[in-house]
């Protein structure tokens, strides 16, 4: 046996991979440390941050979650393309919220929550050098995988004057041979912009043009919003398209970590070969769990919709104690807040409240450089935290 003696420093100083020099640790890592740090102070951390539903899953879901754990096949690996069952619970779910037809079998492909696939979608997709339109304000994951795999981020204005989306005569300027893959997300985090198929059908045709892979993130669409919609609603869109989907903010179910890429045939076969080689298949039962929420519908949405809406009231008024303005008919799960003008920066506007109040709300520039100038609520809290807030300031 090697008693060779290791010495740390020297593997510490071969260094690690250059591709981390391109990233960040994402923000809510760093800053609910420093908010579970305060807690464990004793201070009375409201946290407004981070979109994790507090409410519970649908029992159903749940129930048969639990009933799967004396399956036989429950604990063994399990399909990289998830349950039959599965795949078709989500195509079911697509003909009767959206009347769009997705074959189960080329067309659906379960993920481990939704963020897994914006890596499996950029792994099979990207080359190095290739570059890929991110949305500013945005999801900051689209840009930060984008830059682990070595693409380059080209970064879109989307600004409160034109209703937070996408210029495309200005993009249209601009040289596009090298980009691949772009990131749109209807309706919109963190600005709650709703979209409509008349944008959609916009994005699809300058999409085509120029050949390029349009990605629609879409976990908000049944979340305070009356008019769901998916982006192969739009004919023609399977061409090009590609649209996630998630059930932790639609059923509650963020820790469950259950999405789903859909498209047509080819582009799922190539993002299959990235996921196979990554993951050993999701857990049985909680594709159990899963099969059962997709079955719900419209009563569902309601009931969680009518406490988000209460919510959504607080919030207001929390934002008007800090003289913020918002929009009344953003959709989604967050309240996108506009500061007032004198106020210079988001993040230390925030920093200044957690500090002073013990109240934590995102700053909108981790978003991109157009979220200067706004905050982000959640509505992720129960009602009795957002009204001892508002007695806080």
């Amino acid at each position: 046996m090697s008693t060779a003696i290791i010495d740390n420093d020297l593997i510490l100083e071969k260094g690690f991979a250059n591709r981390l020099n391109t990233v960040e640790e994402y923000y809510f890592s760093k800053k609910l440390r420093e908010v579970r740090q305060m807690l464990f102070e004793g201070k009375p951390v409201i946290n407004m941050g981070i979109g994790s539903p507090d409410l519970l899953p649908p029992k159903s879901a749940v129930e048969a979650m639990k009933n799967a754990m004396d399956d036989e096949k429950a604990h063994e690996y399990q399909s990289y393309q998830g349950l039959p069952e599965l795949r078709k619970g989500f195509a079911d779910f697509y003909e009767k919220q959206f009347d769009v037809s997705l074959d189960l079998n080329s067309e659906i492909l379960p993920l481990m929550g939704s963020k897994e696939g914006i890596m499996h979608i950029s792994l099979a997709f990207l080359n190095e050098g290739d570059e890929v339109l991110i949305p500013n304000p945005g999801y900051p994951t689209y840009a930060s995988v984008t830059n682990l795999v070595g693409a380059k981020s080209v970064l879109y204005d989307l600004s409160e004057e034109n209703n937070w989306q996408p210029n495309l005569d200005l993009l249209e300027k601009k040289d596009l041979s090298k980009v691949k893959l772009m990131w749109i997300n209807y309706p919109n985090m963190p600005t709650g912009a709703n979209g409509n198929l008349d944008l959609l059908e916009k994005l699809i045709a300058f999409a085509k043009k120029h050949q390029i892979v349009l990605v629609n993130d879409n976990p908000y669409s049944f979340v305070l919003n009356n008019n769901p919609m998916s982006i192969f609603q739009m004919e023609g869109a399977k061409d090009i398209a590609l649209e996630l989907n998630s059930l932790s903010k639609t059923f509650n179910m963020s820790g469950w970590r259950i999405g789903m890429v859909s498209g047509k045939k080819e582009f799922i076969d190539a993002i299959l070969k990235v996921k196979s080689n990554m993951d050993s298949g999701m857990f049985y039962g909680i594709q159990k769990g899963a099969i059962e929420a997709l079955k719900l519908g419209k009563e569902w949405f309601d009931s969680q919709n009518l406490i988000y809406e209460k919510r959504r009231k607080l919030i207001f008024q929390l934002a008007e104690k800090l003289n913020c303005t918002y929009d009344k008919k953003a959709v989604g799960m967050f309240v996108w807040a506009k500061l007032p003008l004198e106020i210079n920066s988001s993040e230390e506007f925030i920093d200044a409240i957690l500090i002073e109040k013990n109240i934590f709300i995102t700053p909108g520039t981790i978003f991109g450089s157009n979220g200067e100038g706004y905050i982000r609520f959640s509505l992720c809290i129960k009602e009795e935290k957002i009204q001892e807030a508002i007695k806080r300031l």
